[in-house]
């Protein structure tokens, strides 16, 4: 039997146990129908997901649709204190002329919302939250700016205060795409600046020790002068694991930043008391920078 027998055959059968004419004709059209709607849903959703490749990387976002696309590393997640956070407000900076990331905390967790500028940067509606924690005045709908680095409110909220504020870090984190930068820690979580740090706590405090509750990457203390500064507030690039100066971490390292030098000879010697009047005043502007510019929170003075 041919093939036009054959399909003569089986729409002849068809007809007979359903009673319909033609019903060949309608097998064949349906079939077709869900082909197309088949292959228009597959068409979908690969449009869909060049959609959201293009838009991952238009925000910059650290995971990729596809691992083969990766381009680099993000930025490990660092601690913030009040003080830094407020550097990020959005508005130009005098010494770079640059406008500056705009980041906002809520409930402690630090959101990059640059690419929200609008909302959140100079002149936006919500321009008052950038730079601060503002869980809270988020929870409340509230501008009152007694509702704003208030983390410890939060855990004062009514229940359907709590569930807006939910709302938000849902908001952020899955509809608009913010990178998470980190965590803001409170003055009253730091440790006391004018306690003793043993050299066997300074040791501890390297960098790969346990996170504290709270906290989003572990402490890294370095020594200098008469404090102990911890890294780990904006420093992880640098002193981190596997970082040009992580040979720091958990050091006195007084003489070799006065002396430029990564010897070890000077870096497990912590006696200042030879050293020039020049390597003084280079030791003197480290200090400065890790407590003006980078603003590293001292947490405590350096057994000697």
């Amino acid at each position: 039997m041919d093939d036009g027998g054959f399909l003569q055959s089986i729409s002849q059968a068809l007809e007979s146990y359903t009673g319909i004419e033609g019903i060949l004709g309608y097998l064949v059209i349906a079939s077709c129908v869900f082909l197309g709607h088949w292959v228009m849903n597959k068409l979908t959703e690969r449009h869909l997901e060049e959609e959201g490749r293009k838009e991952a990387s238009k925000k910059g976002i650290a995971h990729k649709l596809d691992s083969d696309n990766a381009d680099e590393e993000p930025e490990p997640p660092r601690n913030f204190t009040a003080e830094q956070l407020k550097y990020f407000d959005g508005k130009v900076d005098e010494k770079t002329d640059e406008n500056k990331p705009v980041y906002l905390s809520v409930n402690g967790t630090v959101f990059d919302v640059s690419d929200g500028r609008d909302f959140y940067g100079p002149g936006g509606p919500y321009e008052l939250f950038a730079g601060h924690e503002c869980g809270v005045a988020l929870a409340k709908f509230s501008f009152d700016t007694t509702h704003l680095d208030d983390m410890a409110g939060c855990e004062n909220l009514n229940f359907g205060e709590k569930e807006e504020l939910d709302n938000w870090i849902q908001k952020f984190t899955y509809h608009r795409l913010y990178p998470v930068k980190g965590r803001l820690i409170p003055q009253d979580m730091l440790p006391d600046p004018n306690r003793l740090v043993t050299k066997s706590e300074l040791e501890a405090n390297n960098g790969e020790g346990e996170i504290p509750k709270g906290y989003a990457a572990a402490p890294i203390y370095v020594g200098a002068g008469e404090k102990c500064y911890d890294m780990s507030f904006g420093g992880i690039q640098f002193y981190g694991p596997g970082c040009g100066y992580n040979r720091f971490a958990g050091k006195d390292v007084s003489r070799a930043l006065a002396k430029m030098s990564f010897e070890p000879s000077d870096t497990e010697n912590t006696d200042v008391s030879d050293l020039s009047e020049k390597e003084l005043k280079v030791l003197a502007d480290w200090i400065k920078t890790f407590e003006d510019r980078k603003k590293y929170p001292c947490v405590g003075h350096v057994e000697k």
